[in-house]
């Protein structure tokens, strides 16, 4: 069996593309060869800046004779459909064989497919591969019509075998196949013949190439952290960064250099964002004062000088993007010290959020309205949450967020400190963007947690006012981020309260900041005199007035009791804004997705989608940290024996019970009386209704959802056994009255605890 080497051969890949390409070019061409009818036994994919490789071995040397025996019509069938069969199985009338059916006696066809030799069929897929390349770049060169990333210089493919290599003939617009390949660009120019694998591998390493992408790493790595080592420094890990530096050299050669004196001082943050994000450069730290003191790089050569040109260069460069760096850095302090970080929040009234959703100020001014509202929920300082919502966002005029996006809320907090914020608030600068995603940190301090759950809420109910929700795969706004956010906020910080109630002070902030707009273009028209667009804006005044008194209610209602939130509120008549009359009912949409979320959250825990309906269907679905609570000790239980069987014997009741009722056309809830018992199984099973009941009422009132299903799970012995024994359906009117008001009682028992028709299986 031979084995197969392909290598594509072209200018420099960027480093972003060259494991998601060399995996293409694995999957294309084995699933092409394999569906050609050649195995292999393995295959791997390498790629370095300049080449893609991938190498079978164990291939077939030919694929298979294949034989297929095709039934055609009857043989009395009209000449016309026999014709047509002829031509479909691709043979002639005296090749046709006949054979009994079911139908009668009917022609067969039997058609052999010869095998074909490897290099055959290797061609035609590599040549459908290459022309056909998933690249989300390409480009065309010189005259010819194909396209690839960065000009393909030549192409290597070979099999090889006990006897020797044999080149694969293929010619791709003018570029033929060969044996020969190049090794390092500047170290070891010129082609050189390959045998196999394993000689390609050691003649590249021989001509300063490393084909492995993860032998590259692990030297990089190596050498670096044996370099900070020695001089009692430890480099900053970036997994991220250490894969695009193996992908832009193919002799990695290790440097380390210097910082300036001169930018020491500077954020450590801002030292490596400004290193990596210009000069793929890794950062050195010192353990002991956690500054940034030094720079790895990594060459793609060795010099004479031992690198000491490549560093000087770099560290010219280096210094002229860290000048910057620090005059960004100190311009921005003195505004900071100046006027408390105030003028950068007004600038962002001229930066627009959304063109229906106002300005980045009109939305701080909402979120800092909503922070200072739920901050007693979060056990934060009203003041201090709605001053920290004032400037969490301040940062974005600065000058270092400008240059460096990704630094936003980490210089928020630099920037607070430096103008004598309390600590909170300096915090929660920097940690209201958090979670970011599913492993993303928490914030859990008050302050924190409370203008990050307003930012995300506001996020939310904006995007659900304008109808801007996710569809399918497409979330621009990472709406889906943010409410499962909100749900790891909550969660996180154990707050117990409805999201209704949330949603709608959301929404009432939303409007608010409407009726204010609506107001002053009121007093503008009024002045000057123009009364036909005046009483225009005075009837959208009063529909957003009827709208914040609704919303009102709505939360007022959501507060004192748990409300049926689809039924919370209704639409408004009026002739004003149409825009905004719908903005009541964003509740019941908005808690239908945090539900989803919840759902999608969840499943990492193991806690089925059924479990979590259960749930939903039992008061309180709006309140987060209970719903879980009573999820997870479903999830529990339904993991006994116990659990399990309850839910069967509790789905057998039910089922009876529902026919009975829908056949009697009466509803047995009136109570069963254990006088009219018969059965001592029947009697045991009203002592542990009995017993039960108080037990599942003082566990819901505790909130101690375990020993709720705990005590529920109990009634499983007496139910199974009560159906082994006992008949509802007595001939006897009064005693099948009693069992059927019975299985009412096993019902309305169990479901005080969770909706148990909801569980699947």
């Amino acid at each position: 069996m031979p084995d197969l080497l392909i290598e594509l051969f072209s200018e420099e890949i960027p480093a972003r593309m060259q494991a998601r390409a060399a995996e293409d070019l694995k999957k294309r061409i084995t699933d092409g060869l394999v569906e050609a009818g050649l195995t292999y036994a393995g295959a791997a994919a390498f790629h370095t800046p300049r080449r893609l490789t991938l190498a079978l071995s164990g291939l077939l040397a030919e694929s298979p004779t294949l034989r297929e025996e095709r039934k055609g019509p009857r043989t009395d069938a009209p000449e016309k459909a026999i014709e047509g069969f002829l031509r479909g199985a691709g043979v002639t009338r005296d090749q046709l064989q006949e054979g009994d059916d079911k139908k009668g006696a009917v022609f067969f066809a039997v058609i052999e497919k010869p095998g074909r030799p490897a290099a055959e069929i290797v061609a035609e897929v590599l040549d459908t591969t290459i022309r056909n390349f998933p690249w989300p770049k390409s480009m065309r060169w010189g005259t010819g019509s194909l396209r690839w990333v960065r000009p393909l210089h030549s192409i290597l493919c070979i099999l090889t075998d006990e006897a020797g290599a044999e080149v694969v003939p293929l010619d791709i617009d003018g570029i033929k196949t060969t044996n020969t390949t190049e090794g390092h660009r500047f170290m070891a120019p010129g082609r050189f013949a390959v045998s196999s694998f394993d000689a390609y591998v050691s003649e590249l390493k021989r001509r300063f190439v490393i084909l492995d992408a993860t032998e590259r790493a692990d030297h990089i790595w190596q050498d670096a952290t044996n370099q900070a080592f020695a001089n009692g420094l430890e480099v900053v890990e970036d997994r991220g960064l250490l894969a695009e530096v193996a992908g832009l050299v193919e002799w990695p050669v290790v440097l380390m250099g210097e910082i300036g004196a001169d930018f020491l001082g500077l954020p450590p943050e801002v030292l490596q964002t400004s290193m990596k994000e210009h000069q793929k450069f890794f950062s050195v730290r010192n353990p002991k004062t956690g500054r940034i003191e030094r720079f790895i790089t990594v060459a793609n050569r060795e010099t004479r000088d031992q690198g000491v040109t490549i560093l000087a260069g770099n560290q010219k460069v280096l210094a002229a993007r860290l000048s910057d760096a620090k005059f960004f850095w100190e311009n921005d302090l003195r505004v900071a010290k100046h006027d408390g970080m105030e003028a950068w929040t007004a600038a962002l009234s001229n930066v627009t959020f959304h063109n229906k959703l106002g300005s980045q100020a009109e939305r701080i001014e909402r979120i800092a309205a909503l922070a200072r509202e739920i901050a007693p929920a979060l056990g934060a300082d009203p003041d201090l949450a709605e001053k920290a919502a004032r400037v969490a966002k301040a940062d974005l005029s600065s000058e270092m967020v400008y240059e460096f996006p990704e630094l936003q809320g980490l210089m928020g907090r630099y920037y607070a400190e430096a103008a004598g914020l309390p600590a909170e608030v300096a915090a929660a600068c920097q940690e209201h963007y958090s979670p970011l995603g599913p492993t993303d940190d928490v914030p859990t301090a008050p302050v924190s947690a409370t203008v990050a759950l307003a930012d995300k809420l506001d996020t939310l109910t904006g995007f659900w006012a304008i109808d801007e929700k996710p569809t399918g795969s497409k979330d621009p706004f990472a709406l889906r981020r943010a409410a499962l956010g909100v749900i790891r906020l909550l969660l996180a910080n154990d707050v117990r309260g409805g999201l209704v109630h949330l949603i709608g002070r959301a929404l009432r902030s939303i409007l608010a900041a409407q009726h204010l707009i609506a107001q002053a273009k009121f007093e503008q028209e009024l002045a000057a005199a123009d009364q036909t667009y005046a009483k225009i804006m005075q009837t959208d005044i009063a529909t957003i007035e009827e709208l914040m008194i609704e919303l009102d209610n709505m939360v007022l209602e959501a507060q004192t009791n748990t409300p049926d939130v689809g039924n919370s509120s209704t639409q408004l008549s009026t002739d004003g804004d149409k825009e905004l009359k719908h903005l009541p009912n964003v509740a019941t949409d908005l808690l239908a997705f945090f539900h989803d979320r919840l759902k999608v959250h969840l499943k990492d825990e193991g806690i089925r989608h059924d479990v979590i309906d259960a749930c939903l269907a039992m008061p309180g679905n709006d309140d987060i940290t209970l719903l879980v609570k009573r999820a997870r000790a479903l999830s529990d239980a339904l993991k006994t024996d116990d659990g399990v069987n309850l839910v069967q014997g509790f789905k057998r009741a039910n089922n009876i019970l529902t026919q009975a009722e829908e056949k009697d056309g009466v509803a047995y809830e009136f109570g069963a009386d254990i006088k009219f018992a018969e059965a001592e199984e029947e009697k045991t099973l009203f002592t542990a209704l009995q017993a039960a009941e108080p037990k599942i009422a003082a566990a819901l009132e505790a909130e101690d959802f375990a020993a709720a299903m705990a005590a529920m799970a109990a009634l499983r012995g007496p139910i199974d056994a009560f159906f082994t024994a006992v008949q509802v359906n007595s001939d006897n009117d009064v005693v099948r009255r009693n069992r059927l008001n019975l299985l009412s009682t096993i019902r309305t028992t169990v479901l005080k605890v969770a909706d148990l028709t909801r569980i699947e299986g």
